[in-house]
């Protein structure tokens, strides 16, 4: 036994060594995650798919050199971040760690711009960047630049691609870079514990057993055959070169009516992620007319990654995508419909890390065909009220997250003190227009839940108060003016005149014309 021990030593030497000569510190296996992701990116090259921007904006006097040399040391912590990834050539694509990545920090002075033309600038730059995407062989996967407004107003734009973080990373990340900024302005160092390497997450996937995963998705997709349509026959955007394929609409629920489902939540012991889901499957169900509706939700996956051990805390991408199955029957009660949907969620979690390619052999669709078309990603707070809280400084910035996946229609939920819902739509199959009256179809059934928690879920209004006017009285407002002083048959007769071959009565399957009508008369 201890030779062989000593034999693997050897060869582990003799392989950190070769990888050393590349300038690799470590070589290892992609999640199924980052699988995903690289074949989404790869099938569409220069679509922005999987690629994240975060638009900081900074109000304050800046130190770029210690900007600049901050990025380089959160670089230097985290593997993932010197992370590139090699396929061609392979049976299984790898993922290396360069032993050394630098950090460049572009810089444009946009301060004899004014602020409309910076603006319109930006998101010019923000539609070429995302265009631009990454050469996926090349470290770093990221990329930042810096725009300088005015005095003591700057934008940053940091760009990466998603297969090597997740939403949870961002804010830890974000948190490191201007934690040592901010000590190295002052003239000294930090010391910041490290965490865990990504690297240990993925060790961890390797070493689980996937039968009782396996059991458990098969039975709970058992008898869905066929993805749920997507709504509207609404014309979609014809597009022009160079223009975003991709649009975003969104809309903000009042403080009153976010508490109100926050309550709720806490009632029934359900969570708000619960109610954007329950009626995000409804409005599926409504629009599509089946009862039975799948749709894909990614989960953060931490709290049952490494047995709990510091997860949390490590950068890198540990979500998951996976289908909820909701069963819409229209005399559930609301509370019944959600309770199930809660169920469902904790149920998952022993069984979240399987990828959802294999997820999708264990069900009964087609093959060749996708189990999902929409998606949903809801996160309890933003990435700007979480560094926010922080107080200080941190109050002189603002931080804005871009994504992109590639479904067709992907809603985002953001709690906080006001629940913002946000769609990010393919514009090729749909209009901004029906888009926006989707939203407002959520808010109404959202309202529903609080309003009518032991009401059947069929009966829940969906119209919102505008389309309700319109349904109910505009296009009821049939009312016409006529000669008050001219009696029915002088009207009769000069109609028969005007028009003598036009239908004037119709019954039972018989019409009589005006000049008929006229000569009867």
């Amino acid at each position: 036994m201890g030779i062989a021990l000593d034999h693997r030593k050897e060869l582990s030497k003799d392989w950190e060594s070769r990888m050393a000569s590349f300038g690799f510190e470590a070589s290892y296996p992609l999640s199924p995650m980052q699988q995903g992701m690289l074949f989404n990116i790869l099938s569409a090259p220069g679509s922005g798919v999987d690629l994240q921007q975060i638009v900081s904006t900074i109000r304050e006097e800046l130190d770029v050199l210690a900007l600049e040399r901050a990025w380089q040391r959160v670089i230097e912590r985290h593997p993932v971040l010197r992370t590139s990834f090699a396929w061609k050539g392979r049976d299984v694509p790898i993922q290396q760690v360069h032993q050394r990545v630098p950090s460049t920090l572009e810089q444009q002075d946009w301060r004899h711009l004014s602020r409309h033309e910076q603006e319109v600038r930006l998101e010019a730059y923000l539609r070429t960047d995302r265009g631009r995407g990454f050469n996926l062989e090349k470290a770093p996967l990221m990329r930042l630049i810096l725009f300088w407004r005015a005095a003591a107003d700057y934008q940053l734009v940091w760009t990466f691609s998603h297969a090597l973080l997740d939403g949870r990373s961002n804010p830890l990340v974000l948190r490191e870079v201007f934690d040592l900024y901010q000590a190295f302005r002052e003239g000294r160092d930090l010391e910041i514990a490290l965490p865990r390497p990504y690297q240990d997450y993925n060790e961890w996937l390797q070493r689980q057993d996937s039968s009782g995963a396996e059991v458990f998705w098969r039975e709970l997709l058992q008898g869905f055959t066929a993805a749920t349509p997507l709504p509207f026959s609404e014309t979609p955007t014809r597009l022009a070169d160079g223009e975003a394929s991709y649009g975003m609409e969104q809309i903000h629920l009042s403080k009153a009516l976010t508490s109100e489902l926050k309550a709720f939540a806490a009632r029934h012991h359900v969570t708000l992620n619960t109610l954007v889901q329950g009626a995000w499957g409804l409005l599926l169900s409504r629009y599509s007319g089946e009862e039975d509706v799948v749709f894909g939700a990614t989960r953060a996956c931490r709290i049952s990654a490494l047995g709990g051990d510091g997860a949390d805390l490590m950068v890198g991408l540990f979500i998951n995508t996976l289908p909820v199955r909701v069963r819409a029957n229209p005399d559930l009660p609301v509370v019944a419909y959600l309770t199930a949907l809660r169920s469902q969620s904790f149920a998952v979690r022993d069984y979240e890390h399987i990828p959802l390619v294999k997820v999708q052999e264990l069900s009964d669709i087609p093959r060749g065909t996708p189990l999902f078309e929409s998606i949903l990603v809801f996160e309890n707070n933003r990435l700007n009220s979480i560094l926010r809280a922080q107080g200080g400084n941190w109050e002189k910035r603002e931080f804005r997250a871009l994504s992109q996946t590639n479904y067709p229609l992907t809603l985002a939920g953001y709690g906080g003190e006001t629940l913002l819902l946000e769609l990010v739509y393919d514009r090729s199959r749909f209009g901004g227009a029906g888009i926006s009256r989707m939203l407002g179809h959520l808010q109404k059934l959202l309202e529903g839940f609080v309003e009518s928690p032991q009401e059947r879920i069929a009966s829940l209004p969906l119209l919102t108060e505008t389309e309700w006017r319109q349904l109910v009285v505009e296009w009821n407002d049939t009312a016409s003016e006529y000669p008050r002083d001219k009696c029915i048959h002088q009207l009769v007769e000069e109609q028969a005149e005007r028009t003598p071959d036009n239908v004037a009565v119709e019954i039972e399957g018989q019409q009589v014309s005006y000049r008929e009508l006229n000569v009867r008369a």
